[in-house]
Protein backbone atom coordinates (compact mmCIF):
# COMPACT_ATOMS: atom_id res chain seq x y z
CA UNK A 1 0.00 0.00 0.00
CA UNK A 2 1.53 3.66 -0.71
CA UNK A 3 1.61 5.91 1.79
CA UNK A 4 -0.41 8.98 1.57
CA UNK A 5 1.99 12.08 2.06
CA UNK A 6 1.02 15.14 4.03
CA UNK A 7 0.16 18.06 2.55
CA UNK A 8 2.66 20.93 2.83
CA UNK A 9 1.71 23.86 4.55
CA UNK A 10 0.79 26.35 2.50
CA UNK A 11 2.71 29.31 2.66
CA UNK A 12 2.15 33.19 1.84
CA UNK A 13 4.65 35.46 -0.69
CA UNK A 14 6.88 36.71 2.94
CA UNK A 15 6.77 33.30 4.14
CA UNK A 16 4.39 32.97 6.78
CA UNK A 17 2.02 29.73 6.98
CA UNK A 18 -1.33 30.80 5.83
CA UNK A 19 -2.76 29.62 9.58
CA UNK A 20 -0.58 31.68 11.00
CA UNK A 21 -1.58 34.49 8.56
CA UNK A 22 -5.28 33.99 9.59
CA UNK A 23 -4.52 33.83 13.67
CA UNK A 24 -2.40 37.16 13.38
CA UNK A 25 -4.93 38.68 11.71
CA UNK A 26 -7.60 37.79 13.74
CA UNK A 27 -5.50 39.11 17.01
CA UNK A 28 -5.03 42.16 15.41
CA UNK A 29 -8.56 42.99 14.66
CA UNK A 30 -9.58 42.12 18.13
CA UNK A 31 -6.64 44.08 19.13
CA UNK A 32 -8.41 47.15 16.99
CA UNK A 33 -11.22 46.48 18.06
CA UNK A 34 -10.74 46.80 21.65
CA UNK A 35 -9.11 49.83 21.18
CA UNK A 36 -12.11 51.57 19.32
CA UNK A 37 -14.01 50.34 22.47
CA UNK A 38 -11.46 52.07 24.87
CA UNK A 39 -11.76 54.97 22.96
CA UNK A 40 -15.96 54.89 22.81
CA UNK A 41 -16.11 54.10 26.10
CA UNK A 42 -14.28 57.30 26.86
CA UNK A 43 -15.95 59.97 25.24
CA UNK A 44 -18.90 61.90 25.83
CA UNK A 45 -20.55 64.13 28.14
CA UNK A 46 -18.41 62.88 30.74
CA UNK A 47 -14.91 62.38 29.43
CA UNK A 48 -12.40 59.62 30.65
CA UNK A 49 -8.75 59.03 29.55
CA UNK A 50 -7.93 55.66 28.46
CA UNK A 51 -6.05 54.45 31.01
CA UNK A 52 -9.19 55.77 33.03
CA UNK A 53 -11.28 53.44 30.79
CA UNK A 54 -8.61 50.47 31.68
CA UNK A 55 -8.24 51.31 35.28
CA UNK A 56 -11.89 51.69 35.59
CA UNK A 57 -12.89 48.33 34.00
CA UNK A 58 -10.93 46.28 36.34
CA UNK A 59 -12.25 47.65 39.11
CA UNK A 60 -10.33 50.66 40.29
CA UNK A 61 -12.59 53.74 39.45
CA UNK A 62 -14.12 55.87 41.29
CA UNK A 63 -18.13 55.43 41.67
CA UNK A 64 -18.68 58.21 39.49
CA UNK A 65 -16.64 56.41 36.71
CA UNK A 66 -17.89 52.72 37.44
CA UNK A 67 -21.30 54.11 37.29
CA UNK A 68 -20.92 56.17 33.73
CA UNK A 69 -18.61 53.17 32.15
CA UNK A 70 -20.23 49.92 33.67
CA UNK A 71 -23.93 51.11 33.25
CA UNK A 72 -24.18 53.70 30.41
CA UNK A 73 -21.13 53.17 28.23
CA UNK A 74 -19.77 49.34 28.33
CA UNK A 75 -23.04 47.39 27.12
CA UNK A 76 -23.12 49.69 24.18
CA UNK A 77 -19.47 48.77 23.08
CA UNK A 78 -20.27 45.00 24.11
CA UNK A 79 -23.00 44.71 22.27
CA UNK A 80 -21.01 46.14 19.24
CA UNK A 81 -18.68 44.01 19.70
CA UNK A 82 -20.77 40.97 19.59
CA UNK A 83 -23.04 42.25 16.95
CA UNK A 84 -19.91 42.57 14.61
CA UNK A 85 -18.56 39.09 15.55
CA UNK A 86 -21.97 37.38 15.02
CA UNK A 87 -22.85 39.02 11.33
CA UNK A 88 -19.37 38.45 10.29
CA UNK A 89 -19.52 34.52 11.35
CA UNK A 90 -22.88 34.38 9.63
CA UNK A 91 -21.94 35.99 6.61
CA UNK A 92 -18.61 33.72 5.88
CA UNK A 93 -20.90 31.18 6.80
CA UNK A 94 -23.49 31.99 3.97
CA UNK A 95 -21.26 33.37 1.61
CA UNK A 96 -19.13 29.61 2.04
CA UNK A 97 -22.36 27.56 1.67
CA UNK A 98 -23.80 29.74 -1.48
CA UNK A 99 -20.44 29.63 -3.02
CA UNK A 100 -20.77 33.18 -3.82
CA UNK A 101 -19.24 36.11 -2.95
CA UNK A 102 -22.20 38.66 -2.34
CA UNK A 103 -23.90 35.52 -0.18
CA UNK A 104 -25.19 37.87 2.81
CA UNK A 105 -28.36 37.64 4.98
CA UNK A 106 -29.02 40.76 4.08
CA UNK A 107 -29.16 39.49 0.61
CA UNK A 108 -30.85 36.48 0.80
CA UNK A 109 -34.03 37.16 2.85
CA UNK A 110 -32.73 36.32 6.78
CA UNK A 111 -32.23 39.79 7.68
CA UNK A 112 -35.34 40.90 6.64
CA UNK A 113 -37.33 38.62 7.98
CA UNK A 114 -35.97 39.23 11.34
CA UNK A 115 -37.22 43.02 10.37
CA UNK A 116 -40.72 41.29 9.23
CA UNK A 117 -40.46 39.82 12.78
CA UNK A 118 -40.10 42.77 14.79
CA UNK A 119 -42.05 45.55 12.56
CA UNK A 120 -45.15 43.31 13.53
CA UNK A 121 -44.05 43.49 17.21
CA UNK A 122 -44.05 47.89 16.64
CA UNK A 123 -47.29 47.59 14.38
CA UNK A 124 -49.37 45.83 17.48
CA UNK A 125 -47.39 48.05 19.97
CA UNK A 126 -45.49 45.77 21.47
CA UNK A 127 -42.41 47.03 23.79
CA UNK A 128 -38.55 46.30 22.84
CA UNK A 129 -38.35 43.32 24.57
CA UNK A 130 -41.30 41.99 22.56
CA UNK A 131 -39.48 43.67 19.49
CA UNK A 132 -36.58 41.75 20.15
CA UNK A 133 -38.26 38.32 20.54
CA UNK A 134 -40.20 38.99 17.24
CA UNK A 135 -36.90 39.66 15.35
CA UNK A 136 -35.48 36.48 16.26
CA UNK A 137 -38.87 34.74 15.65
CA UNK A 138 -38.88 36.06 12.16
CA UNK A 139 -35.62 35.54 11.29
CA UNK A 140 -35.96 31.82 12.30
CA UNK A 141 -39.28 31.53 10.90
CA UNK A 142 -37.79 32.76 7.54
CA UNK A 143 -34.60 30.19 7.72
CA UNK A 144 -36.80 27.54 8.06
CA UNK A 145 -39.04 28.74 5.19
CA UNK A 146 -36.49 29.51 2.61
CA UNK A 147 -34.78 26.03 3.78
CA UNK A 148 -38.04 24.06 2.84
CA UNK A 149 -38.46 25.81 -0.43
CA UNK A 150 -34.66 25.14 -1.18
CA UNK A 151 -34.49 21.63 -0.03
CA UNK A 152 -35.08 18.85 -3.00
CA UNK A 153 -32.87 16.05 -2.18
CA UNK A 154 -30.46 18.07 -0.42
CA UNK A 155 -29.64 21.75 0.37
CA UNK A 156 -28.07 23.26 -3.33
CA UNK A 157 -26.28 26.79 -3.47
CA UNK A 158 -27.73 27.94 -6.25
CA UNK A 159 -31.23 27.06 -4.87
CA UNK A 160 -30.48 28.87 -1.40
CA UNK A 161 -29.52 32.10 -3.67
CA UNK A 162 -33.02 31.98 -5.82
CA UNK A 163 -35.40 31.38 -2.89
CA UNK A 164 -33.22 34.07 -0.56
CA UNK A 165 -33.48 36.40 -3.31
CA UNK A 166 -37.32 35.90 -3.82
CA UNK A 167 -37.83 35.68 0.24
CA UNK A 168 -35.75 39.14 0.22
CA UNK A 169 -38.24 40.83 -2.54
CA UNK A 170 -41.37 38.98 -0.75
CA UNK A 171 -40.44 40.82 2.65
CA UNK A 172 -39.53 43.80 1.61
CA UNK A 173 -43.09 44.61 0.09
CA UNK A 174 -44.31 43.44 4.02
CA UNK A 175 -42.44 45.51 5.57
CA UNK A 176 -43.03 48.44 3.74
CA UNK A 177 -46.37 47.57 4.09
CA UNK A 178 -46.33 47.07 8.02
CA UNK A 179 -44.80 50.54 8.37
CA UNK A 180 -47.69 51.78 6.61
CA UNK A 181 -49.73 50.32 9.62
CA UNK A 182 -47.93 52.11 12.20
CA UNK A 183 -49.02 55.14 14.28
CA UNK A 184 -46.41 57.93 13.37
CA UNK A 185 -44.46 57.26 16.44
CA UNK A 186 -44.78 53.61 15.75
CA UNK A 187 -43.37 53.83 12.78
CA UNK A 188 -40.56 56.59 13.49
CA UNK A 189 -39.15 54.15 16.22
CA UNK A 190 -39.49 51.24 13.93
CA UNK A 191 -37.54 53.26 11.02
CA UNK A 192 -35.02 54.23 13.45
CA UNK A 193 -34.49 50.03 14.58
CA UNK A 194 -34.49 49.30 10.64
CA UNK A 195 -31.50 51.91 10.65
CA UNK A 196 -29.49 49.60 13.00
CA UNK A 197 -28.88 51.47 15.97
CA UNK A 198 -27.03 50.79 19.05
CA UNK A 199 -28.61 54.03 21.37
CA UNK A 200 -29.72 53.00 25.02
CA UNK A 201 -28.53 49.54 24.88
CA UNK A 202 -27.92 48.00 28.03
CA UNK A 203 -26.73 44.59 29.48
CA UNK A 204 -30.24 43.28 28.81
CA UNK A 205 -29.46 43.43 25.09
CA UNK A 206 -25.97 42.15 26.03
CA UNK A 207 -26.58 38.69 27.40
CA UNK A 208 -29.10 36.75 24.90
CA UNK A 209 -26.42 37.70 21.49
CA UNK A 210 -23.50 36.74 24.39
CA UNK A 211 -25.02 33.44 25.22
CA UNK A 212 -25.51 32.83 21.83
CA UNK A 213 -22.09 33.43 20.55
CA UNK A 214 -20.65 31.23 23.55
CA UNK A 215 -22.57 28.11 22.24
CA UNK A 216 -22.78 28.69 18.43
CA UNK A 217 -18.98 30.08 17.95
CA UNK A 218 -17.42 26.89 19.03
CA UNK A 219 -19.53 24.57 17.05
CA UNK A 220 -18.76 27.02 13.86
CA UNK A 221 -15.07 27.53 14.74
CA UNK A 222 -14.28 24.51 15.95
CA UNK A 223 -16.60 21.56 15.10
CA UNK A 224 -17.66 23.63 10.89
CA UNK A 225 -14.57 25.29 9.59
CA UNK A 226 -12.44 22.17 8.02
CA UNK A 227 -15.55 20.32 6.85
CA UNK A 228 -16.89 23.91 5.68
CA UNK A 229 -13.38 24.71 3.84
CA UNK A 230 -13.43 20.90 2.11
CA UNK A 231 -16.59 20.95 1.01
CA UNK A 232 -16.49 24.56 -1.12
CA UNK A 233 -13.91 22.11 -3.31
CA UNK A 234 -17.16 19.85 -4.26
CA UNK A 235 -19.83 17.97 -2.62
CA UNK A 236 -18.65 14.58 -4.23
CA UNK A 237 -15.02 15.15 -3.10
CA UNK A 238 -16.19 16.37 0.76
CA UNK A 239 -18.37 12.90 0.59
CA UNK A 240 -15.10 11.36 -0.70
CA UNK A 241 -13.42 12.70 2.87
CA UNK A 242 -15.83 11.41 4.99
CA UNK A 243 -18.07 14.79 5.07
CA UNK A 244 -21.34 14.55 5.71
CA UNK A 245 -22.31 17.60 3.46
CA UNK A 246 -25.58 17.80 4.24
CA UNK A 247 -26.29 17.43 8.25
CA UNK A 248 -23.32 19.91 7.80
CA UNK A 249 -24.95 23.14 5.75
CA UNK A 250 -28.00 22.26 7.78
CA UNK A 251 -26.42 23.25 11.38
CA UNK A 252 -24.29 25.74 10.08
CA UNK A 253 -27.67 27.24 8.31
CA UNK A 254 -28.92 26.97 11.39
CA UNK A 255 -26.17 28.40 13.39
CA UNK A 256 -26.17 31.57 10.72
CA UNK A 257 -29.33 32.19 11.18
CA UNK A 258 -29.68 32.18 14.74
CA UNK A 259 -26.81 34.48 14.77
CA UNK A 260 -28.39 36.91 12.47
CA UNK A 261 -31.65 37.11 13.94
CA UNK A 262 -30.35 37.73 17.56
CA UNK A 263 -28.28 40.12 16.44
CA UNK A 264 -31.03 42.13 14.66
CA UNK A 265 -32.63 41.88 18.05
CA UNK A 266 -29.64 43.51 19.70
CA UNK A 267 -29.10 46.38 17.12
CA UNK A 268 -31.39 45.93 14.15
CA UNK A 269 -30.60 45.10 10.80
CA UNK A 270 -27.19 46.40 10.68
CA UNK A 271 -26.08 46.43 6.84
CA UNK A 272 -23.05 45.30 5.09
CA UNK A 273 -20.80 44.22 8.33
CA UNK A 274 -22.23 40.37 7.16
CA UNK A 275 -21.16 41.17 3.46
CA UNK A 276 -17.57 43.22 4.00
CA UNK A 277 -16.12 41.66 6.65
CA UNK A 278 -15.53 37.73 5.07
CA UNK A 279 -14.08 40.16 2.49
CA UNK A 280 -11.59 42.28 4.22
CA UNK A 281 -10.73 39.36 6.04
CA UNK A 282 -9.81 37.20 2.75
CA UNK A 283 -8.15 39.95 1.71
CA UNK A 284 -5.91 40.45 4.65
CA UNK A 285 -5.11 36.93 5.29
CA UNK A 286 -4.20 36.26 1.42
CA UNK A 287 -6.17 32.69 2.48
CA UNK A 288 -9.05 30.99 0.12
CA UNK A 289 -11.87 29.56 2.23
CA UNK A 290 -14.38 30.97 4.37
CA UNK A 291 -11.85 32.51 7.01
CA UNK A 292 -13.93 32.11 9.68
CA UNK A 293 -11.82 33.27 12.58
CA UNK A 294 -10.38 36.41 10.93
CA UNK A 295 -13.70 37.37 9.63
CA UNK A 296 -15.44 36.75 13.13
CA UNK A 297 -12.44 39.63 14.61
CA UNK A 298 -12.66 41.66 11.83
CA UNK A 299 -16.37 42.16 11.78
CA UNK A 300 -15.83 43.15 15.73
CA UNK A 301 -13.12 45.51 14.43
CA UNK A 302 -15.55 46.78 11.58
CA UNK A 303 -18.83 47.36 13.66
CA UNK A 304 -17.24 48.90 16.90
CA UNK A 305 -14.92 51.23 14.63
CA UNK A 306 -18.41 52.71 12.61
CA UNK A 307 -19.92 52.87 15.67
CA UNK A 308 -17.17 55.30 17.20
CA UNK A 309 -17.21 57.07 13.83
CA UNK A 310 -20.95 57.77 14.42
CA UNK A 311 -20.37 58.85 17.93
CA UNK A 312 -17.58 61.49 16.71
CA UNK A 313 -17.86 62.48 13.26
CA UNK A 314 -20.67 65.34 13.98
CA UNK A 315 -20.14 66.95 17.07
CA UNK A 316 -23.56 67.10 19.30
CA UNK A 317 -25.41 64.56 17.31
CA UNK A 318 -25.08 61.13 16.92
CA UNK A 319 -25.70 59.05 14.07
CA UNK A 320 -27.41 55.70 13.84
CA UNK A 321 -24.18 53.16 13.27
CA UNK A 322 -26.07 51.78 10.57
CA UNK A 323 -25.91 54.59 8.78
CA UNK A 324 -21.95 54.57 8.88
CA UNK A 325 -21.40 50.92 7.69
CA UNK A 326 -23.99 51.34 4.69
CA UNK A 327 -21.97 54.04 3.86
CA UNK A 328 -18.66 52.42 4.07
CA UNK A 329 -19.52 48.89 3.06
CA UNK A 330 -21.69 50.26 -0.28
CA UNK A 331 -18.09 52.33 -0.92
CA UNK A 332 -16.09 49.16 -0.36
CA UNK A 333 -18.45 47.02 -2.76
CA UNK A 334 -18.11 49.46 -5.68
CA UNK A 335 -14.68 49.61 -4.90
CA UNK A 336 -14.54 46.14 -4.94
CA UNK A 337 -16.41 46.34 -8.31
CA UNK A 338 -14.15 48.66 -9.73
CA UNK A 339 -11.11 46.90 -9.02
CA UNK A 340 -12.15 43.79 -10.40
CA UNK A 341 -13.54 45.28 -13.56
CA UNK A 342 -10.36 46.60 -14.22
CA UNK A 343 -8.79 43.70 -13.70
CA UNK A 344 -10.61 41.95 -16.18
CA UNK A 345 -12.17 39.75 -13.92
CA UNK A 346 -16.25 41.06 -14.33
Amino acid sequence: MTAVRSMPVRRIAGGMPLRFRAVAVGAGCLLLALVFGVLAVGGGDYPMSPSDVVRTVLGGGSPAEDFVVHELRLPRVVTALLVGAALALAGAVFQSLVRNPLGSPDLLGFTQGSSAGALLVVVTGGGSAALAGGAVLGGIVTGVVIYALAWRGGLHSHRLVLVGIGATAILTGVNGYLLTRGRLMEAARAMLWLTGSLDGRGWEDVLPLLAAMAVLAPVVLLGCARPLAITEMGDDLARGLGVRVQGMRLVLLGAAVLLTSLAAAAAGPVSFVALTAPHLARRMTGAPGPNLLAATCTGAALLTGADLAAQRLFAGHQLPVGVVTGVLGGGYLVWLLAAQRKAGRI
